[in-house]
């Protein structure tokens, strides 16, 4: 991965897709009778990170950690503070008006809420539609009945299921459609914010694999958020770690789940069940809870959770920097084999 620090705006960049440089998503915090801002709730505070053509990359982090806000902030749904996000060169942050609208066709998002996210009034026939004629891709009606029916066919619905709506479905059809309606407009981004998370655990697999196929036929990038490290690591290439606003970690995803460098990506990893029932380890608790992005820890941020916390730790903030290609914002870049200090015996 090519340090973001030396990006620019020129498409000459490999086979980078996306580029995020020290974005910032922060709320402010009002009070009194004029409103005033006495402070700010730092939810995504410096993330810089690429994602190439194709490929998959995994976000992971306790709730509150930021991630939603990362991918909504990487799309414009909510506007950044301050830093960078370029898709295909452009930078997204400062589009307006037809040149944002383009971008947005190519980005598209999966919500974690397949009964939220689609409109109750709404047929299936409806929303694949709208999307359609908003964004010029047909105005035949012929035209776009038939790409209708060849997205629900292709994820997995039928034909006679485009003139349903929404409450007619099961939570894993509902899935299906909300990927149908993302394909509509060809994008090459797809974000998908933990997207099997309401899903019944029979259900699940059927839809990552869904997904994983899509990928393959239409040469898709994601950034796939989940809370399930199991998944994450079924799902993506490489692994990005997030804490309190932060990306801590991020390597390819075999290097992250076996020899991790983040005392915080230790204690997640170790927290995996294992898949063999009869195999026995030791118990690993993280201790303490994440703490409030209102204010925030001095130094490094984990610091006041983390056993191997020195002064320096309390006093300076760690760079984020990397080694082969593993990147970690340690002081340390502790080595852990997660096998030998587990003690895992099978």
């Amino acid at each position: 991965m090519k340090s973001p620090a030396t990006y620019t705006e020129s498409k000459e960049q490999g086979e980078d897709l996306l580029v995020v440089k020290d974005l910032k998503v922060w709320f402010p915090i009002k009070s009194g009778i004029i409103q005033r801002t006495v402070g700010y709730v730092k939810a995504v505070d410096g993330v810089n990170f690429n994602i190439a053509r194709g490929e998959t990359l995994g976000l992971v982090g306790e709730s509150g950690s930021g991630k939603t806000t990362l991918a909504r902030g990487i799309l414009r749904l909510v506007e950044p503070t301050a830093g960078e996000v370029y898709f295909d060169g452009v930078n997204v942050v400062k589009a307006r008006g037809k040149e944002l609208r383009r971008i947005r066709r190519r980005m598209q998002i999966i919500f974690q809420d397949p009964y939220a996210s689609l409109d109750p009034r709404q047929t299936v026939n409806s929303m694949l539609n709208e999307a359609m004629k908003i964004h010029g891709i047909t105005s035949d009606k012929s035209e776009a009945y038939k790409r209708s029916v060849t997205l629900l066919r292709r994820v997995g619905l039928s034909e006679e299921h485009l003139y349903r709506f929404p409450h007619e479905f099961s939570g894993g059809q509902r899935q299906r459609i909300a990927i149908a309606r993302a394909l509509t407009l060809n994008p090459e981004f797809l974000v998908l914010d933990e997207p099997t998370s309401f899903l019944d655990v029979s259900v699940q697999a059927s839809v990552l694999n869904l997904l994983k196929d899509l990928q393959k036929d239409f040469n898709l990038t994601y950034l796939f958020i989940s809370h399930n490290l199991a998944v994450v690591h079924h799902m993506s290439d490489r692994v990005a770690v997030m804490y309190l606003g932060k990306i801590v970690e991020l390597a390819d995803k075999n290097t992250i789940y076996r020899s991790p460098k983040h005392p915080y990506t230790f204690y997640l990893m170790a927290a995996i069940p294992l898949p063999d029932p009869s195999a026995k380890r030791e118990e690993v608790i993280l201790p303490g809870d994440v703490p409030s992005p209102i204010n925030v820890p001095s130094g490094c941020r984990f610091h006041p959770r983390c056993p191997y916390a020195t002064e320096k730790c309390k006093t300076e903030e760690p760079p984020f920097s990397q080694k082969n290609g593993h990147w970690v914002a340690c002081h340390y870049s502790l080595d852990f084999n997660l096998d030998e200090i587990l003690n895992v015996k099978r």
